[in-house]
């Protein structure tokens, strides 16, 4: 039986199509936790770092020579206004107050006489029987007495003065530092010798300076806007903040041309006396609002050698590279001015599986789940039986 071509290629044909397989179906789209973001005001605030200083700090100078007695305060204690911190010998300026009422008392001795002596003259003088010369001489007796009599209750007074000049009392409120002179010292000698300070410790300063490129960002955020006082908080040497917050104060006018920063500070109250003058210390300080900027986790911005950049998944489902930019870090988020629409969904994690131009799957991000995608598994959880 001779068999035809037409039939042996039909066979071929369909034995060739057996052998063929279907193509694999295209892998689904990668799944990436996004976040979706708005605007919001966010509070312009500067990681900075000031000094502790004193609200009020009086220098206690001994104001009259003599001999410092004995000091009569414990050193680095707190003292009232008025109380008595030294006291210097008083005998010599008890004798200079005794000299001094000696001399007004024979002063107005004097003027007594000389008052005598011109009310006879004047009584005299229509009748004639004394001269115009004696007249004009016991007044001008009585004159010079009534001014001996003047002088003398001021000498008094400086001699009263000073003798209270030997109790060296502190002019503020504050806590008295240590002892400069020991007793038995000569001071007050030629100039006001100094004995101690005492500052005043609630409320404190806190100095600190901004950069002028940090001054335009703040002003920026206000925006020509009243703001109210900018909030200071310092953080402890062991970065607990604070309890109570400081409220800026003072913002100098004038730039340093050293550091090319202006100078600021802040009023700190410190009713428990726990901080002290002179300490260094970090604060955050809040100069104002910036409006409609954009949070994202850091872990969502990458760099390169062009700019900041986020990947977005788009409406159709694609991947978007946007560039943006970046104006501080703020805890663990930047704060993003530039780049960014509202409603974009940035990735945040999935970032390796993500390739601009190609599809891939939203879903929201969950911080607390380290980042993974809101259905991901977590660590402990085992997958579950099939079926």
């Amino acid at each position: 039986m001779r068999v035809s071509w037409f039939s042996i290629l039909a066979v071929s044909a369909a034995l060739a199509a057996c052998g063929k397989q279907a193509p694999p179906p295209a892998p689904p789209p990668p799944e990436v936790g996004v976040v979706t973001v708005k605007p919001a005001n966010v509070p312009l605030q500067k990681d900075l770092v000031g000094r502790l200083a004193a609200y009020r700090s009086a220098d206690v100078r001994a104001r009259v020579p003599g001999v410092l007695q004995r000091r009569a305060y414990a050193e680095g204690s707190d003292v009232r206004k008025g109380q008595v911190l030294f006291v210097i010998d008083p005998a010599p300026l008890r004798a200079a107050l005794s000299q001094a009422q000696a001399s007004l008392a024979q002063a107005q001795a004097n003027y007594t006489n000389a008052k005598v002596a011109a009310d006879r003259a004047r009584q005299l003088a229509p009748t004639n029987f004394i001269s115009k010369s004696d007249l004009d001489n016991a007044l001008a007796a009585e004159r010079s007495a009534a001014a001996a009599v003047q002088a003398g209750k001021a000498s008094v007074d400086s001699a009263r003065i000073n003798l209270g000049y030997a109790s060296v009392a502190s002019p503020i409120d504050g806590r008295a530092g240590k002892q400069q002179v020991t007793e038995g010292a000569l001071v007050g000698q030629g100039d006001a010798t100094l004995l101690t300070t005492v500052d005043q410790i609630d409320p404190l300063y806190v100095n600190f300076s901004l950069s002028i490129a940090e001054l335009e960002q703040v002003r920026a955020a206000q925006g020509g806007r009243t703001q109210s006082k900018a909030q200071v908080q310092v953080l402890l040497p062991d970065g607990t903040p604070y309890q109570r917050m400081g409220e800026l104060d003072f913002s100098g006018d004038v730039v340093d041309p050293a550091t090319g920063a202006i100078a600021l500070r802040a009023l700190l109250p410190n009713p428990d006396k726990t901080l002290l003058p002179g300490t260094y210390v970090t604060l955050k300080a809040t100069l104002g609002e910036q409006q409609n900027v954009f949070l994202l986790p850091q872990a969502a911005v990458q760099r390169d050698a062009t700019s900041a950049y986020v990947l977005v998944v788009g409406q159709d489902g694609k991947v978007v590279r946007k560039d943006i930019v970046t104006d501080r870090s703020q805890g663990n988020q930047w704060v993003v001015h530039l780049g960014l629409n509202a409603g974009d969904q940035v990735i945040v994690s999935g970032l390796q599986k993500a390739q601009p131009g190609q599809p891939a799957k939203a879903t929201p991000w969950q911080p607390d789940n380290g980042g993974a995608p809101a259905n991901a598994p977590k660590k402990d959880e085992k997958p579950a039986a099939k079926a």
